[in-house]
């Protein structure tokens, strides 16, 4: 995917970028590749690779939402920013926590976002079970991308989302077994499933994006010790 293809992709969705946006997302793109040379942080370098793979893969499921509506974000498991950055580049005006359970990812992200000049971008390491101590149903959005299968990621996500917010899986064609395996988690959890969407493009491949809707407040029990949630995943 080329530049000027992700923009007028995007336009054609409602999102029509700015030149400074269209300016960060290229930094972003040239950070990335510079820091992947010494730390291990994509195999996706290629720019029209990371345009459609990476940047346009994390936007295409927010163009869902009425994201004027939204005012924090979280995302879990970010790695290398996504599709945390993505998105915090396109939505200046939300605030987006990124977490990680990898200092050097974090560390990769902070300075990303002191060289774009974001002030909208706050990036933690710290695991998901333990950050919702301090943040419990805090976020309008909380978010993942390629962390676990769902069974497991709903449980370290969903006390982070507020009651009547939204988390927002990103998944690959398993999306869909996945969901059939968490069967009543989601409902444990104080989430409903309200829809998946697959979007397919011919540079991205199929992917499954799953919605839920926080309607109750997560038992505080939830989220366990990660070890528990992978050894006994809450279905």
């Amino acid at each position: 995917m080329t530049r000027d293809k992700f923009y007028d992709t995007l336009a054609a969705r409602g999102l029509t970028l700015t030149e400074v946006q269209k300016k960060q997302f290229h930094r972003f793109f040239e950070l990335l590749v510079e820091w992947n040379e010494r730390m291990n942080l994509t195999g996706i370098t290629a720019e029209e690779e990371v345009y459609a793979k990476h940047f346009f893969d994390s936007l295409d499921p927010f163009l869902e939402l009425n994201m004027t509506e939204i005012k924090t974000v979280c995302d879990v498991g970010t790695g290398a920013g996504f599709p945390g950055m993505p998105l915090a580049i396109a939505y200046p005006m939300v605030q987006f926590d990124l977490i990680d359970s990898l200092g050097k990812r974090i560390n990769f992200l902070a300075f990303c976002a002191e060289e774009l000049g974001m002030t909208n971008v706050k990036a933690t390491h710290v695991r998901a079970e333990e950050f919702s101590d301090t943040k419990r149903e805090y976020f309008d959005v909380v978010t993942s991308r390629a962390v676990a299968r769902l069974p497991i990621l709903n449980e370290l996500c969903a006390a982070l989302v507020k009651v009547g917010g939204w988390f927002v899986a990103l998944k690959g064609p398993a999306g869909h077994d996945e969901l059939v395996e968490a069967q009543k988690n989601p409902e444990k959890l104080g989430m409903q499933h309200l829809k998946s969407t697959v979007a397919s493009t011919l540079e991205v491949g199929e992917r499954v994006n799953i919605y839920f809707r926080k309607v109750a407040k997560t038992p505080a029990k939830y989220p366990r010790a990660f070890g528990q949630i992978k050894k006994k995943p809450l279905v």
